[in-house]
């Protein structure tokens, strides 16, 4: 069974940064993609970006290109998401998504929120 737990949230000024950090447990997780997705108050889960297996390949929202990069380390097991100049509209529940080979695991979500 895999087990997603994010980390890294917090209340951060428009413009700074924050890293994401997701810790997975499980099997078959290094040949998945992993994704960060965000849902603000009333709105709808988006995808904030995706990297493959094998880290080569990645994904990112309009919204987000630039500013976040997306990373895992397939040793520790772990993925991450830079956050850089941040925006207010950033502000939502964070969350690590594990999919492929039949698997689709969701963590529970970091709150990031960003004041202006």
């Amino acid at each position: 069974q895999v087990q997603l737990v994010e980390s890294g949230g917090g209340l951060v000024q428009a413009g700074g940064s924050l890293r994401l950090s997701c810790a997975t447990s499980g099997s078959g997780i290094r040949a998945s993609t992993m994704g960060w997705y965000r849902q603000a108050p009333g709105k709808q889960r988006e995808l904030v970006a995706a990297i493959n297996g094998g880290g080569g390949y990645t994904n990112y929202a309009d919204s987000v290109k630039g500013r976040f990069t997306i990373s895992r380390d397939n040793a520790k097991n772990m993925v991450y998401l830079q956050m850089n100049s941040l925006k207010p509209e950033d502000t939502a529940v964070y969350y690590c998504r594990l999919t492929g080979y039949g698997m689709d695991a969701w963590g529970k979500g970091t709150l990031v929120t960003v004041s202006s």
